[in-house]
């Protein structure tokens, strides 16, 4: 026998008896005699026999696997939030199915389907910038399947959830900006259907209103927190009268943005425009000059919700209600921000 893959079918032929006999066998069944479970047993380790998790599911209406849902796996925070649940699902067992949605509505609907055809007892989910229905999240209470919220979630929609505290971290960045001296600050704005970009909105206007600063609406800018979002933000606000001169941006790909532009534009950074975003992505520390942000704790969050997956009971039934965990942020005090000497926050 030297087929890449063995099946159940394979060890059935050779030791001439039943598939349905090896199955009982490999688990241990006690209407198995001892002779035929060891002799199977022997021949799976033998060959490296390795279940297909999948079919097995498939047959039993049920898996110990879980479904994951993110907006883009190549994301360092989704990564890290990743890392966080399979550190502590692995060590119940549980095993993990991703799916990313490239932040596209259909994408995310599909990939809620593929993991309902592969019976995860469980889906933790960031939903992407697109999703404004929930009809494809309200079905999986009918099917059993537990659901979880974690970084982005849909409201009207009960279920368990572990987010940061997205207000208080950008509060905590734009009252650095004000701290260094800056007033104009303009903020690049995700999109305000999101939760956590209206709260990151709403921080940077507490902040600006307790320094007593009245916030032009032309310094909101709603773009894609993408590079080319960033540098958009930036052409259309360096137009304005005054000219701003801080950025606040909502994601770290949209500060880059602006840094880029604003480099090409002459502008010396921090001494003529302060710039911060919110994620802490990797690239932010090795910018120059570096990129003050947020951190949000991905690896924490993703242990978080799996303890509250595993912690929410192991009925079939989906509940809605699981706890809600608000993670502290972390603000990263960075160069591209310091016009003076560096504070606590």
């Amino acid at each position: 026998m030297r087929k890449q893959h063995i099946t159940i079918h394979d060890i059935a032929r050779e030791l001439n008896v039943s598939a349905s006999t090896v199955s009982r066998a490999l688990q241990n069944h006690p209407r198995i005699s001892q002779t035929t479970r060891e002799a199977v047993q022997k021949l799976a380790r033998q060959y490296n026999y390795q279940p297909n998790v999948v079919a097995s599911s498939l047959r039993k209406g049920m898996s110990n696997t879980v479904g994951v849902i993110v907006p883009r796996i190549n994301r360092n925070f989704f990564a890290n939030v990743i890392g966080g649940m399979e550190e502590i699902l692995a060590a119940a067992g549980q095993h993990l199915m991703i799916c990313q949605t490239h932040e596209n509505y259909d994408s995310e609907v599909m990939a809620i389907q593929t993991l309902i055809n592969a019976r995860v007892n469980a889906i933790i989910l960031s939903i992407s910038m697109e999703t404004t229905r929930s009809e494809h999240l309200s079905v999986l209470r009918d099917l059993g399947i537990r659901l979880f919220f974690f970084d982005r979630l849909f409201e009207g929609i009960s279920a368990g959830s572990v987010v940061i505290d997205d207000k208080k971290g950008a509060f905590q960045n734009v009252k650095h900006l004000l701290d260094q001296g800056y007033s104009r600050i303009v903020h690049v704005a995700g999109s305000d259907r999101i939760p956590i970009y209206r709260e990151r909105k709403n921080g940077y206007l507490e902040a600006m209103q307790q320094a007593g600063i009245e916030v032009d609406p032309g310094w909101i800018l709603e773009e894609s927190l993408v590079l080319e979002g960033g540098i958009k933000a930036f052409h259309r606000a360096i137009v304005q009268t005054p000219v701003p001169d801080a950025f606040f941006c909502a994601g770290d790909y949209a500060a880059l943005g602006v840094l880029q532009a604003a480099k090409k534009y002459g502008l010396k950074i921090p001494g003529q425009l302060g710039i911060t975003g919110f994620a802490n992505e990797p690239f932010t520390a090795f910018l120059e000059p570096a990129l003050t942000t947020v951190d949000q704790g991905g690896e924490e969050m993703g242990r978080q919700v799996a303890r509250m997956y595993l912690g929410c009971g192991d009925s079939d039934i989906a509940t809605d209600k699981c706890e809600r965990i608000v993670l502290e942020p972390e603000l990263i005090i960075r160069e591209s921000s310091m016009r003076q000497k560096k504070s606590e926050y």
